[in-house]
Parts: structure tokens; C-alpha cells; sequence
């Protein structure tokens, strides 16, 4: 067998099933990347800057093609050929895009690695470390009043979760309105509002996570969140026995991350922004993340694997990040149960048919719990009937709105 081509695959389709997300967002792009060989068989990776740029990948695995085309199947070893790519674009891709687009190709490597053996990804990663995992449907905006909040949890619960992750503040759909604090006790004042009517509502055998995605919108006004802020908000959160706090603050303030660590008894997490695990290193030395988040369509399999190894020395968690589409949310599920340290998954709630059509064999949920993979590879498929149905449309992806730039939100 040999590898002949390597493509990418660019589609748009529904977002999401879920209303609560629709409300901000209707459509999502994703980038794919098919490794075909003289066989039937394909591999199929994904990248999360298909989330984001998806116009930048089909140049970069241009660029990585020819280490690829022509190698026979006892070369396709996925960690020397991420070693080989990686060290090939050290003066471009040390990290960032460049390395993101390598992971979707990692991704389908392995992919292809399991198909060949009939083994799923996580059997080739070393041994399993739990028969199922927990994970929490990723719920994106707290919906205002917060009755529309304990209606859209309780739709999450009907669909088998028992955890939840929503944002800071609230977003009222009919009027478009969000919340932002002017002052940390405005914050303190609304959080615990917030946790206190949801906490007596869904009681004690329901967990919940918060994120405040980086402040990102008070960054735009130049109001993010500090350190400083940071402390008096997540102090005030104690009580209510969050599973973690995500992206508290800004990933530029690393001795920030630190100090709120120390300083809180709520786990601090983060991490899908970074895409190396030398920058995850960076956190680590300070104690700046009581739970990391990385992501494999961001990071790549193995590396997220080495990342969770990393802080498992420190005796601290991991938790999956994964607002890809479905292949990059199988690679974060199989990179997972090769981990000992694994806190909890993040899965797609009501998921669009960018996830339930890519998931194919591969996808177990059971009573709020992923079960490992059972099909080879990584349990998904991209036909040509797929492909067909979703056509990629420019301009459509997540924050496509820049000034002077030519994006309709959607």
C-alpha cells in the first residue's frame, strides 16, 4: 500500500441542532483532511482552524503533501511523521496555524494507522485508562431570563448529560442584549445569581462549569478581565462546586493564571488556544492551570496526550476542548482514554449533522458518559454524499467580523 494523495476537505453546514447556540450562530465551517492511498482505504483527520480560517488550510497541507505522497504502509508512522513535518516547518509553524493544520494531519495518519491494523486510535496510543468517561454538554451562552437558562439545562439533562458548561455573564436572544459588568462586584453580584438559581434547581447530582472566553468581548472595549478581578469573581464562586472556571483571563497573562491558582479553591482552566505543548509547559512551571485544555484537532493526538502526561506528573487534570466538527471531536475522545488524568470531556450538545453525519461508528454516548471507540481508526466517515450536502461557503466562519473585513455573522 502506498499513500497517493492528500486533500482538504472545506464544507459549511448547520452549526448545531441546539436552539440556544443557533440563537447566535446558524452556520459553522469545518476543514477536513483525507489521506488517500491505493487502496480503499482513507485516512481522515481534522484541523479546529477550519473553525476559524478555514480559506488558510488547503495551502499549508500543500505544503506538507510531498513528505507524505508516495510513502509505503510500513513508513506511515504517525509520531516520526509529525516529528518529520513538525521539524520541516520549524521557521513558520513552530506553533500556531501552521502546527493546528499538521494536528488535522496527525489526525488522519492515525486514522489511517488504525484502519490498517482494524484497531481503534486509542488501542495504537498505549494502554486505556478508564471504561468510560464523563463529559458535559458544551452549552455556549448563559440564555437570559434565567428561566429560558433552566429550560435549556433541562433539555441537556433529557439528552442523557449530567453537566454543563455555559458563559459568564447572560445573552437575551429576542433583544440581542448581553450583560457586561462594569465593576467586579457587578460580576460577583450576577455569577452567584446565576449559579444560585440553577444550583436549586438542578440540586446537587448535576455539575456545572463556567467560561469566560478570555473576557473576549470586554477586550474589544478595552475593560477585560485582570488578575486582580479574576480573584475577587472566582472567591465569591467557591460554594457553588464548579467542576472549573475556564479562560478566566487573557492567555498573555501567564503570572495572571498563576496567581488566580494559587489564590482560589475553584480549578482554573484553559488551554485551547495553545497549540504546542511547550506552551503548555510555560503553565505548567508556574502551577498556571489547575486543569488543562487541550485540544487534538488544535495540538495533534500525541501531543495532547504528552500534555496530559505532563500535568498528571503535577498531579493536575485535564479536560477536553472540543468545538470542532465530528472528526476533530473523535480525535479529542480517543486521544483521551490514553489518558490517566482526564477531569471530563467536552462534547457537542444536539449536535448539527457536521458532527452526527461525520461521527459514523465511532461515537459512543451512554448516560452522560463516552465509551471507548470501538471501530478502527477513528470511527468516522466523509462521503461524497456529505460533502455534496454541506458546500463550503467563504466568509462564514467564526469570527469572520473584522474591520474593513467582508464577513456577515451568521
Amino acid at each position: 500500500m502506498k499513500i497517493t494523495d492528500v486533500k482538504t476537505v472545506l464544507l459549511t453546514g448547520p452549526c448545531t441542532n441546539d436552539p440556544w447556540v443557533s440563537s447566535i450562530r446558524t452556520k459553522r465551517t469545518a476543514a477536513f483532511i483525507e489521506i488517500h492511498t491505493d487502496t480503499e482505504l482513507i485516512g481522515i483527520g481534522e484541523t479546529y482552524t477550519g473553525y476559524h480560517a478555514p480559506e488558510i488550510v488547503p495551502a499549508i497541507v500543500e505544503f506538507f503533501k510531498p513528505i507524505l505522497v508516495g510513502l509505503s504502509d510500513d513508513e506511515i508512522d504517525p509520531r516520526e511523521l509529525w516529528r518529520r513535518m513538525y521539524h520541516c516547518a520549524n521557521f513558520w509553524a513552530r506553533l500556531g496555524v501552521g502546527v493546528s493544520v499538521l494536528a488535522g494531519l496527525e489526525g488522519a495518519l492515525w486514522d489511517l494507522r488504525g484502519k490498517m491494523e482494524g484497531k481503534p486510535v486509542h488501542e495504537l496510543l498505549g494502554p486505556r485508562h478508564a471504561d468510560k468517561l464523563l463529559c458535559y454538554a458544551t452549552g455556549s451562552v448563559s440564555t437570559y431570563p434565567w428561566s429560558e437558562l433552566l429550560r435549556k439545562i433541562d433539555t441537556y439533562r433529557e439528552a442523557g448529560f449530567r453537566a454543563t458548561k455555559v458563559a459568564t455573564g447572560w445573552f437575551e436572544p429576542n433583544a440581542k442584549q448581553s450583560f457586561w459588568g462594569d465593576s467586579p462586584q457587578a460580576w460577583i453580584d450576577l455569577e452567584c445569581e446565576k449559579l444560585d438559581v440553577v444550583r436549586q434547581h438542578t440540586g446537587d447530582g448535576f455539575s456545572l462549569a463556567l467560561d469566560a472566553h478570555m473576557s473576549n468581548d470586554g477586550a474589544i472595549y478595552g475593560d477585560a478581565w485582570n488578575a486582580d478581578t479574576a480573584i475577587k469573581v472566582l472567591k465569591s464562586l467557591e460554594p457553588f462546586d464548579l467542576v472549573f472556571f475556564e479562560e478566566p483571563l487573557h492567555y498573555n497573562d501567564i503570572e495572571g493564571y498563576s496567581q488566580l491558582c494559587a489564590a482560589t479553591k475553584v480549578p482554573v482552566a484553559g488551554g485551547e488556544c495553545l497549540t504546542t505543548i511547550e506552551e503548555f509547559a510555560q503553565y505548567a512551571k508556574l502551577e498556571a492551570l489547575d486543569i488543562a485544555q487541550p485540544d487534538a484537532s488544535y495540538i495533534g493526538i500525541v501531543p495532547f496526550v504528552e500534555t496530559a502526561n505532563m500535568f498528571a506528573r503535577q498531579g493536575r487534570k485535564v479536560a477536553t476542548h472540543a468545538w470542532s466538527s465530528g472528526a476533530g471531536v473523535m480525535e479529542n475522545i480517543h486521544a483521551a482514554f490514553a489518558c490517566s488524568n482526564i477531569a471530563i470531556l467536552e462534547i457537542p450538545p444536539l449536535a448539527g449533522p457536521l458532527h452526527t453525519e461525520i461521527y459514523a461508528d465511532g461515537y459512543r454516548f451512554e448516560d452522560g458518559y463516552i465509551l471507548p471507540p470501538q471501530a478502527p481508526g477513528l470511527g468516522v466517515r466523509l462521503t461524497d454524499e456529505i460533502k455534496a450536502k454541506f458546500p463550503f461557503v467563504p466568509n462564514t466562519n467564526e469570527w469572520n467580523v473584522v474591520p474593513g473585513g467582508k464577513g456577515v455573522p451568521v
